[in-house]
């Protein structure tokens, strides 16, 4: 595909107007629940202008041998809590992420309290000072699924019909969020024990549903690992286990990476242009071994999701970073919103390669006796931006003026509106539960 859609800077990408990137979304294509079988769900494929149709199923045979398929592994959190007010009327609570800017698997591990940044619904009725408060028997919380005891709770906690007690207090309402501290007995929980017992699964909102026992199934890729997310990864959703055997049977490989999914995800670009949106920020995690994986395939990656790619794109931002500034610590490494296209704009890294780029990640990562890299991102794709890493993506069908369409459209250019078009006339089901893409590049 020729370069020539890419704009030449950050400035011109920042001034596009997000109305070129609406499209009619009938509700009735929109998809309530998932299909009885994930891997039965509609693929379109596009190539090079052309547009034809298959099933995920049929997978394997449209993936060349020695493709490496990329996916995201993070797992999603029962997030939504519903807590109660001392009068007895009830208060959701939506947990974003933690008041900190930890990475969220390691908030997860905390014990007896914590702070996160939540949404609330009827935050107007949460008089000041009051503390909501659930209460659970403990049950399962006190086993481990092999049905061993768990270390250190069941010994410190009376018989297993004792209750779990979560206590949330409203500490500060900020733009965009509040601050809300959580503390429970036992207090050797931990909160994503106290979630799994007393949370729901945040399903999209614009499913205009409430969470069924289906969705704590469904709304969960197969090979789901690392927790930390509060919306899934949804490409993945479609991957069964048989599929994933079948595709190594053609030789076709996996690697796995992590992004915690933020809420920002369904987050609409709210402004005029793109330039004043403000891109969520997310952690991003990868072992030596995938990075060492994706270096070695890189030419013949297909990224399952767009959080996959991002997650990819960022890290040749990263290794750009630790080639121009080799002082940079790991610990503090953050792609923002514009920086890659001001990298690009403003230094010659014809000569950065990919190999090159991951493996200053690499040699970094040994130099500091390293197995894993953490860092966050806030990398915004958008028409103007060249991706470096894929051949392909796997993608489901976003929303109009979304920043997931956005990066739809700096892959395929203005060919975007030909595969949604397509796909609304074919009735292709839309959104996380939907249908899905093969993108080529």
């Amino acid at each position: 595909m020729s370069d020539s859609k890419y704009a030449t800077g950050p400035q011109e990408t920042a001034a596009i107007a997000i109305e070129a990137y609406h499209y009619p979304l009938p509700d009735q294509q929109i998809a309530a629940f998932p299909l009885p079988e994930r891997d039965q769900s509609r693929l379109l494929l596009y190539k090079a202008g052309s547009i034809s149709e298959k099933l995920y199923c049929d997978l394997p045979s449209e993936l060349p041998p020695s493709t490496l398929l990329v996916f995201n592994q993070t797992k999603v959190i029962p997030a939504r809590l519903q807590l109660q007010k001392p009068s007895g009327g009830w208060i959701e609570i939506f947990c974003l992420e933690p008041a900190d800017d930890t990475d969220p698997a390691r908030a997860l591990m905390a014990t007896g309290s914590t702070t996160w940044k939540c949404l609330v619904g009827g935050a107007a009725k949460w008089k000041a000072g009051q503390v909501l408060e659930k209460r659970l028997p403990l049950g399962s919380l006190l086993q481990h699924p092999t049905g061993t005891a768990k270390a250190g709770i069941a010994n410190d906690t009376a018989a297993a019909d004792d209750e779990l007690l979560l206590q949330a207090a409203m500490l500060e309402r900020r733009p965009g969020h509040f601050l809300i501290q959580f503390r429970w007995t036992p207090p050797l929980l931990r909160f994503a024990d106290v979630l799994e017992s007393a949370g729901a699964m945040p399903i999209p909102p614009y499913l205009k549903r409430e969470a069924t026992s289906v969705d704590h199934d469904r709304y969960q890729t197969v090979y789901a690992k690392e927790e930390g997310s509060v919306a899934a990864p949804t490409a993945g959703l479609h991957f069964t286990a048989s599929l994933l055997e079948n595709l190594r049977q053609k030789n076709i490989e996996e690697a796995f990476v992590t992004l915690h999914v933020g809420a920002g995800t369904f987050k609409p670009v709210q402004t005029d242009t793109i330039g004043d949106h403000d891109m969520h920020a997310e952690w991003i995690e990868i072992n030596l071994d995938a990075l060492r994986q994706i270096k070695a395939a890189h030419g013949n990656i297909v990224a399952v999701g767009t959080t996959s790619l991002r997650t990819l794109e960022s890290l040749y931002w990263i290794g750009c970073k630790l080639i121009k500034e080799p002082n940079n610590a790991l610990d503090d490494l953050f792609i923002s919103q514009w920086e890659a296209y001001s990298i690009e704009a403003n230094t010659n890294d014809a000569s950065i390669t990919v190999s090159i780029a991951l493996e200053a990640i690499e040699k970094r990562l040994l130099a500091e006796n390293r197995t894993q890299l953490s860092a966050r991102t806030q990398i915004m794709m958008a028409p103007g931006y060249k991706a470096r890493m894929i051949k392909g993506l796997i993608t489901n069908f976003h929303q109009p003026k979304s920043t997931l369409l956005l990066l739809v459209a700096s892959l395929i250019g203005d060919d975007w509106k030909k595969v949604y078009q397509y796909a609304l006339d074919n009735n292709f089901r839309f959104l996380s539960y939907g249908d899905g893409s093969l993108l080529w590049l």
